[in-house]
């Protein structure tokens, strides 16, 4: 079994989670999506104003993965809750409990930070991952419909 260990993000892994980020992007089919750069990384982890945070799990010394997540706030709890924006376990490390070990790291962090809600999204095809968080207890929410607004429809409807 191999050794693994979680650590805070430095600016120093900023290639190595944009790395992970796109071969995410890759495995969703959405590569052509991505358009973060390494400064958008730094900023928003590490600049000034950051409000993202980032863990990567190390295999024997060796990057397996990493999580990315941030703190929400539910009115109706009084509490905030931890939200995990991205997941990813690089192919030869899956099967490893690596992902595992970022998963129980955050519910952790979670708790110590006395979060209503430790939450995050999957794709709806992404069988192998459902049945994984589904392993370990984690239910599907099925009374709400995301909704996004981004890009030009964004803009536009702020400027309306």
């Amino acid at each position: 079994m191999p050794e693994l260990h979680i650590r805070q993000a430095t600016p120093d892994d900023l290639t190595l989670i944009l790395d992970f980020v796109k071969e995410l992007a890759d495995y969703e089919n959405a590569l052509d999506e991505v358009k973060a750069t390494t400064d958008d990384l730094h900023s928003a982890l590490f600049g000034e104003q950051a409000k993202s945070y980032c863990v990567i799990c190390e295999s024997n010394g060796e990057p397996a993965g990493f999580a990315l997540y941030f703190y929400n706030f539910s009115t109706w709890l009084g509490k905030f809750g931890l939200f995990l924006e991205d997941l990813y376990v690089t192919p030869s490390h899956r099967g490893t409990g690596a992902g595992k070990a970022l998963l129980k790291h955050l519910a952790q962090l979670a708790i110590d930070n006395d979060c209503g809600r430790f939450e995050w999204n999957v794709l709806d095809w992404n069988e192998p991952s459902i049945k994984f968080y589904e392993s370990f207890g984690a239910q599907p929410q099925s009374e709400w419909i995301g909704y996004r607004l981004s890009g030009k429809a964004l803009t536009d409807f702020a400027a309306s």
